[in-house]
């Protein structure tokens, strides 16, 4: 049997593709999301769902406890929970800063922290985090959620080094323009439709899909051949 991936936001967008893509090639999986239903509904074999919010670190290690148990050691842990509340700072609600930064960083942390003794005690694993485009260049209305994802791929790289001694990966995808439910957070109408015309004037954004091939390459590659960062966006996407 193959070894197991853990996938946090696994209900929709990317992390649904991620997990299809990773369940058809023979797997086994733990979807973690608040959305235990609409997990269950993918009725993907060899696989667990658990209603896990990533900043709640004890059920988070709870459902990763079940899922060894059954399927052994986490080999590879997808780190894919992420919320995008767009906003001007001077007017936007500080609360959504805090919602970013509880669920895109703590909630990677927590993963990171949960998993890595084991992987460096077996000198094995990976773990990937999912930046993105917004983690290496700073644009407008994004101010918070640059900082978080900066804060991403800061702490993967960190991680990669700290752990490279180990035979352990530290692997950073970062997507541009990508479908997913993300924008439908934000909660100025303003900056939403902005950003919608945006996307459709690059030839709209690339399919979860699309992250989730990035995902499985680095991922299979030899335990020797570390892909530190994949970047990838719409052809057009500029910035």
């Amino acid at each position: 049997m193959k070894k197991l991936v853990v996938i946090t936001g696994a209900s929709s967008g990317i992390g649904e593709a991620i997990a299809r893509k990773f369940s058809a090639d023979g797997y086994p999986t733990l979807l973690l999301a608040r959305r235990i239903d609409q997990m269950q509904q993918f009725d993907l074999p060899n696989s667990l769902c658990s209603e896990v919010d990533v900043t709640n670190i004890n059920s988070f290690k709870a459902a990763i406890a079940a899922a060894e148990k059954k399927f052994g050691p986490v080999d590879c842990l997808v780190n894919n929970a992420g919320v995008m509340l767009l906003g001007d700072p001077s007017a936007q609600n500080p609360l959504e800063w805090k919602t970013m930064i509880d669920v895109n960083i703590t909630g990677l942390l927590n993963g990171i922290h949960l998993v890595l003794k084991d992987m460096i005690s077996r000198q094995t694993g990976t773990i990937i985090n999912i930046g993105s485009v917004a983690g290496r260049k700073a644009l407008p209305d994004h101010a918070v959620y640059c900082g978080t994802k900066f804060a991403v791929h800061a702490i993967s790289e960190a991680v990669r080094m700290e752990t490279a001694k180990y035979n352990v990966r530290s692997i950073t995808i970062a997507p541009g323009a990508t479908e997913s439910e993300l924008v439908s957070h934000v909660t100025s109408d303003a900056i939403k439709d902005g950003y919608k015309g945006w996307a459709d004037s690059i030839g709209g954004p690339i399919k979860a899909e699309d992250v989730a091939n990035a995902v499985h390459f680095a991922y299979i590659q030899p335990q020797n051949v570390c892909i530190r960062e994949i970047v990838l966006a719409p052809t057009k996407q500029e910035p």
